[in-house]
């Protein structure tokens, strides 16, 4: 297969990097999809995220020698030939907890169908015996081991926990042979390797503005990274989906923090970055600033917290209110002994609906606790012992089952020398990873956990320089007072993309012209924000400005608990955080809104913006 320039030799042309998966169970046909659609040079797939490892967790103990990511395995029972055929180098972090026995697992394969490639994996991420109860404990490595063992000929590379852009700039690395202070270049490949991580997400999935555009099967990304580290994110030609400023926008916002997103490798300012639309399906990015990463490294660690199971009842017709405290109160009693019980009251139901189902609303018990035998069958059971001596029309969406385990996730930060990264290369050789020279202790108070991805070892914290005022060199003018409003909802200018870390969510939003940035970065403050969404209220919530962005990102703490793992929200992974926020109905200036878009029944206002309901 082809390889990345040596050192002494000339500049090389950009690397062309893909991506075929954003999560363990992503499109499976993506494989062959983005080995066939056009040139590549190394393809990308990115398996893990923190239920995953929850997940491999109770696989290895049903089964020690599993811990991967079998999905991966599959593929390259046609792939592996493709890529060889094509000179295409795989790097992938399905190796989970279990990267030598996915790596012994490839060679198997190759050796069943006839092709001939060199496979090596990192490893050292794993940190088990961690703690007491621990599941899985994982540091989240950099992009380094990758860049050893495609130096050293892999034709394959897996990986346990790396962080997800290192996928990206490790082969990078390798490419242009780029040395562990390029700051600069690093962090634009990190910077790439974000936008890439999560696959389609950019190239029009999840995003807010899709009914612009068809969506309905997206092609998954590319990018072609240049040897200073810019790049332009694109497509396969052909593909579904969209590549914008817009959808490139939505993806560096998705699961980070403050301006500083922080690495292994590097410290990438996301401040700095600058996009650039360079025609259909291009979208350049350039101006990325790197500084030296932290000198800790996160630790993920998943335990098994308890056992949970749930009832649903629907409520159909009048008096639902009613209905609802009837059953609160026939089940108090066997409730009582439960560790922790949750009810949730959807009113999904609609006056005067035409069907049943619009005229119905849910009602959710959701409980938790140590013992599987306090929230087992008996306990549902005794739900279903109501059917006949409770509300008019009592039913429930499924049958009484048992108890079921859920995870906790939580992290920590342990220093990068104290974990073992190594590069098992094709020869079987270890080759120790240095940990990559960090910033000095007084970069501490700049920032560390500003822009924390998955993997940084370090939280936000108040005070830090991700705070935005420290960054923000000039703010905005405020928005024209007296101008003529119209009340809408947000989303009508405002696009968002949400997501999870562990316990934490974010929300970034962003919007398209510098006018409109300018009332959005005078007007969508934390306390209108908690305003809009009441969730929110008394939780920690911070925002950031990114100007070249048009950008504001909003991490709200504690909001999702324990994690994904813990189903602690209706909606566990914050993924449509940013959806709600952008239902929300707010005043917004007229002249700004698309004049396709303005309503044509509603007067114009001069209300400051509240949220629905509360306006003066």
């Amino acid at each position: 297969m082809s390889g990345g320039r040596g050192a002494g030799s000339g500049p090389r042309r950009p690397l062309r990097i893909g991506n075929a998966s954003g999560f363990y169970g992503d499109r499976f046909s993506a494989f062959e999809e983005m080995l066939t659609g056009g040139p590549l040079d190394v393809l990308t797939g990115d398996y893990l995220a923190e239920l995953t490892m929850l997940i491999l967790g109770r696989d290895r103990l049903k089964t020690p020698d599993l811990g991967y990511a079998k999905t991966f395995l599959r593929q390259l029972e046609e792939g592996l030939g493709l890529a060889r055929e094509r000179g295409v180098r795989i790097v992938a972090n399905a190796g989970g907890l279990n990267p030598a026995g996915l790596a012994d697992a490839i060679r198997l394969l190759a050796a069943k169908t006839g092709v001939a490639v060199s496979v090596a994996h990192v490893e050292g991420d794993d940190l088990m015996p961690f703690a007491e109860g621990a599941l899985t404990a994982n540091a989240y490595l950099g992009g380094a081991g990758i860049t050893a063992c495609l130096r050293a000929g892999a034709d394959v590379v897996v990986t346990g926990r790396v962080t997800d852009a290192a996928l990206v700039s490790g082969s990078a690395a390798w490419w242009f042979d780029w040395a562990p202070d390029d700051h600069d270049r690093l962090a634009g490949a990190v910077v790439a390797g974000h936008v890439l991580e999560c696959g389609t997400q950019a190239t029009g999935g999840n995003y807010a503005f899709f009914t612009a555009h068809d969506v309905r099967r997206p092609g998954f990304p590319l990018a072609e990274i240049a040897e200073d580290g810019s790049s332009v994110i694109t497509k396969h030609p052909g593909t579904g989906g969209v590549v914008s400023a817009g959808t490139v926008t939505a993806q560096l916002l998705y699961e980070t923090q403050g301006p500083r997103y922080l690495g292994p490798d590097v410290t990438a300012r996301l401040d700095t970055v600058r996009l650039s639309d360079l025609g259909a399906d291009r979208v350049a990015i350039t101006g990325v600033v790197g500084e030296p990463p932290p000198p800790t490294l996160k630790v993920g660690v998943t335990r098994i917290g308890g056992w949970r199971n749930e009832v649903v009842f629907v409520l159909t017709g009048l008096d639902i209110e009613e209905k609802a405290a009837l059953v609160q109160a026939q089940l108090a009693d066997a409730l009582s002994q439960v560790a922790t019980a949750d009810w949730t009251l959807a009113r999904t139901d609609h006056e005067d609906a035409g069907t049943q189902e619009t005229a119905s609303a849910l009602l959710r018990l959701v409980v938790r606790d140590p013992s599987p035998d306090r929230v087992g069958r008996t306990l549902t059971s005794e739900a279903i012992e109501l059917a006949l001596a409770s509300y008019p029309g009592f039913h429930v969406t499924s049958p009484p089952g048992p108890a079921q385990p859920y995870g906790v996730f939580t992290s920590s930060a342990i220093p990068s020398t104290a974990v073992p990264h190594v590069a098992v290369l094709p020869n079987g050789t270890r080759q120790p990873v240095p940990p990559v020279p960090s910033a000095p202790p007084a970069s501490d108070a700049r920032g560390l956990g500003g822009g924390a991805p998955a993997g940084s070892g370090a939280e936000a914290r108040d005070g830090d320089l991700g705070a935005e005022a420290a960054l923000t060199r000039t703010a905005p003018p405020e928005a024209p007072a007296g101008r003529a409003t119209r009340r809408v909802p947000l989303g009508t200018l405002v696009g968002a993309r949400s997501g999870d870390k562990g316990g934490d969510a974010n929300i970034g939003v962003w919007v398209e012209s510098d006018e409109a940035w300018e009332w959005l970065h005078a007007t969508l403050t934390v306390e209108t924000l908690q305003a809009l969404l009441p969730e929110t209220a008394g939780l920690r919530v911070t925002r950031h400005a990114l100007p070249n962005l048009r950008a504001l990102n909003f991490t709200i703490a504690g909001i999702l608990g324990a994690g994904v793992a813990s189903a602690h929200r209706f909606d566990p992974q914050a993924k449509a955080l940013g959806e709600w926020l952008r239902a929300r109905h707010v005043d917004i200036p007229a002249h700004l809104l698309p004049t396709h878009l303005l309503p044509t029944d509603l007067p114009p206002t001069h209300l400051p913006l509240t949220p629905e309901g509360t306006a003066p």
